[in-house]
């Protein structure tokens, strides 16, 4: 008999149970198997160490052994003339950052003192396209797989590192769309691939690189009918691996339709349409033993379950249109569905049907994704607020816990320990 997909999944979160080596944790789901995590805290209790970081960024930390990498930008503003200039073309409508150049960074923090131990350019970008003023030029989040960082940065470059010797070992800078917020699909690694998003106003398709050379891999045009609007047809999801008919698959959400492929060679296995306008987002599928859920973000938000538990292809099992979440990812656990829209609802739901056993406000706006850890949910709020709730089918809030600065970043949680970037500081947090 084969192992589920829980088996499996739980086997590799115990594993890594001392890491965090990618945006959603081990098995991508968002689930820790950290215990006797802190419930409470603020920024005059059970804050072991804070950092000030340098720059500007989004991405969530990963943290492999003694080390907590992630990404960051130091930005230089376009001047008034350059600005209006570089937007003449725009046809959005929305507030946006616009600068002379970047600098891409990694930063590496040591676990147990909070000390910076390398802040290292890996790109430097010339009149870099505008990003929206939530968004950052930092983040897509990057991921640890054998001693290898690799940091993605969207149409502005994606790079792999040695963590030992800090070289860079490739880089490529070829591919490019036209983001119109700024990057914000995170990549993500299945054999021998890093596979990315590229969905931008101009052009829209998926691609791998090979981890050792950096190479394009495979390339593959999204297909199907899409919005005749420019803007509408842009998204920053993130793919997931799920396992199908015990074969591996990318599980693909872009603008209007979400596809199946291949992810040796990028043939497209399938694709389905949302029948309603979806686009912009930003979030990363959750999948269990029979099905996957997505949200269709923006425009007719909803979120829709595709079983594909003993059929050759998913199929649309149901959909639910109420205060879907536009940029958080879902959470799946103790067989509940769980998700909070940018206004702070969160919704309870039975994964099974769609149905909701709640949907309460916890307050605040939201960009971050959350983590179950400790039997617990973690939602991080912009106004800098950590919400932690039960995960039950009866709502009740066990904490709410405040740091100076937004939260845009995921919670994560390693051991004993949760870790939290501000758009200020890293914090360590533990009873």
């Amino acid at each position: 008999m084969k192992p589920s997909f829980f088996a499996l999944l739980f086997a590799a979160t115990i594993a890594s149970a001392e890491n965090w080596p990618e945006w959603r944790g081990a098995g991508a789901q968002g689930i820790s198997a950290a215990k006797a995590l802190p419930e409470t805290w603020s920024e005059t209790s059970s804050i072991r160490w804070k950092k000030d970081l340098p720059g500007r960024g989004h991405s969530t930390p990963i943290v492999v052994g003694d080390q907590i990498w992630l990404t960051t930008a130091i930005e230089k503003a376009a001047t008034a003339d350059q600005a209006k200039a570089k937007l003449a073309s725009n046809t959005g409508d929305q507030p946006l950052t616009v600068l002379d150049s970047v600098s891409l960074r990694v930063v590496c923090v040591d676990k147990n003192t909070g000390v910076i131990l390398t802040d290292l350019e890996v790109l430097n970008v010339k009149e870099p396209q505008w990003a929206h003023t939530l968004n950052s030029y930092a983040s897509p989040s990057p991921l640890i797989f054998s001693g290898r960082l690799y940091a993605h940065f969207g149409s502005f470059g994606t790079i792999c590192m040695d963590t030992t010797t800090q070289a860079i070992l490739w880089k490529n800078e070829e591919l490019h769309i036209m983001h119109e917020n700024g990057p914000g699909s995170t990549a993500i690694l299945h054999g021998k691939h890093l596979i990315a998003h590229f969905d931008g106003s101009d052009q829209q398709f998926i691609a791998a690189f090979d981890i050792d050379t950096g190479k394009v891999a495979w390339k593959k045009d999204r297909s199907g009918t899409m919005d005749p609007r420019p803007q509408q047809r842009k998204a920053y999801g993130t793919p997931l691996i799920v396992t199908m008919n015990g074969q591996p698959v990318v599980v693909s959400s872009a603008a209007d339709w979400v596809y199946g492929y291949h992810p040796e060679t990028g043939k497209e296995l399938w694709k389905i349409a949302y029948e309603g306008l979806g686009f912009s987002m930003s979030t990363c599928p959750v999948a269990d033993a029979e099905r996957v859920y997505i949200s269709t973000s923006f425009g007719k938000s909803q979120v829709i379950a595709l079983k594909y538990a003993g059929i050759k292809t998913p199929e649309i099992a149901w959909r639910n249109a109420k205060n879907a979440p536009k940029m958080c990812s879902p959470i799946l656990t103790n067989d509940l569905l769980f998700y909070i829209d940018d206004g702070g609802i969160v919704s309870c739901i039975d994964p099974k049907t769609g149905e909701a056993h709640y949907r309460e406000r916890l307050g605040g706006k939201f960009s971050a994704s959350p983590i179950v850890a400790d039997g617990k949910i973690y939602f991080a709020s912009r106004e800098g607020v950590v919400t932690v709730i039960a995960t039950d089918k009866t709502f009740k809030i066990l904490s709410q816990n405040t740091l100076d600065g937004a939260l845009m970043a995921s919670p994560i949680a390693v051991d004993s320990t949760l870790y939290l970037r501000t758009d200020k500081a890293l914090y360590r947090i533990e009873k």
